[in-house]
């Protein structure tokens, strides 16, 4: 199957209209928060530690960016090839989930969505290298992240596959982005910033769990076993109510189980969202319409976190 199947191929040329639109889709501004959420954790508790270079700080910064945009111009592919896209009706359609759709909407053929794909991880690999020129330490994490950004969804690991998206996404975009972005500054991690980065991974997986709501019958149907498709719609709501409560919680805790400073309180400025997203979806896990409002709250939740929790750490 192919997207030169759907339209003439001299409607896809490189540097056309439909061609820069699908860039645009793969690069999505506004998943890019939960990435620039933990950027920021690190950048804070780095500046309240010491000078911040600004060089390394907006390498890092490009670095992670690019990667987070290669993962969707590779993810389209394998999606795209399994059907779990393309099986997503147009009722379900949501902004904060089906995928980036540049294949199944035809702004781009496959062979340039693999080349944009590589180009990305090419210039997403060169950052790293470049930061792990300044500080070695940071080189391993950098390789964890970018194996998890690819095998997310690609063979023979296809982790959104078998139920590991969330873990995934909480490994990646909790401490594993705070705690780079920290080390390439300090030249050490922490323990603080792990834990912080831990509460905020919880958060952003809720974020991907809600997201696979609107996916969940197309995902069904193309072998991809996530755990909404696991559980059913109507568990998997309940399931989702518990997340805000782990994330938060595990936040307002760490004063008292991590010695972190009481300013981390102010991260829970997100939780009335995410509480108001979490009885949204239990009272209407069924329709999409009805799901994006909850999916909104639930991207300012862990943005709230972020910030809140952010200033609480350079305080």
């Amino acid at each position: 199957m192919s997207a030169s199947n759907v339209v003439p191929l001299h409607r896809l040329e490189w540097g056309g209209p439909r061609f820069w639109r699908g860039v645009w889709r793969i690069v999505d501004p506004k998943i890019t928060l939960a990435s620039a959420g933990a950027m920021f954790l690190g950048i804070c508790a780095a500046a309240h530690d010491g000078p911040l270079y600004p060089r390394w700080m907006l390498l890092t910064v490009l670095g992670i960016f690019v990667l987070e945009a290669a993962k969707n111009a590779s993810g389209e592919l394998f999606d795209w090839d399994s059907g779990a896209d393309a099986r997503v009706s147009r009722e379900d359609r949501s902004p904060f989930s089906g995928g980036k759709r540049v294949l199944v909407d035809a702004l781009m053929t496959r062979s340039q969505a693999a080349t944009v794909a590589l180009l990305l991880y090419a210039l997403g690999g060169a950052c790293g290298l470049v930061v792990a020129l300044h500080q070695p330490g940071v080189l391993w994490l950098g390789l964890a992240g970018a194996a998890l950004a690819y095998f997310y969804h690609a063979p023979p690991l296809k982790l959104s596959y078998r139920g590991l998206g969330e873990l995934a996404v909480l490994l990646a975009y909790g401490p594993m982005i705070a705690c780079g972005t920290y080390l390439v500054q300090r030249g050490e991690i922490r323990p603080a910033i792990v834990h912080v980065g831990i509460a905020y991974g919880i958060a952003v997986a809720a974020f991907l769990f809600i997201n696979e709501f609107p996916d969940a019958n197309a995902d069904g149907a193309c072998g991809k076993r996530t755990w909404v498709v696991r559980l059913g719609k109507k568990n998997a709501s309940r399931v989702f109510a518990v997340l805000p409560l782990v994330a938060f919680g595990y936040l307002a805790a760490l004063p008292l189980i991590a010695g972190v400073t009481p300013a981390i309180w102010l991260g829970l400025l997100g939780l009335p969202l995410a509480l108001r997203a979490a009885w949204r979806l239990r009272l209407s896990y069924a329709t999409t319409a009805d799901i994006v409002p909850a999916q909104a709250w639930t991207l300012l939740a862990f943005v709230g976190m972020a910030l809140g929790s952010g200033l609480g750490l350079l305080l």
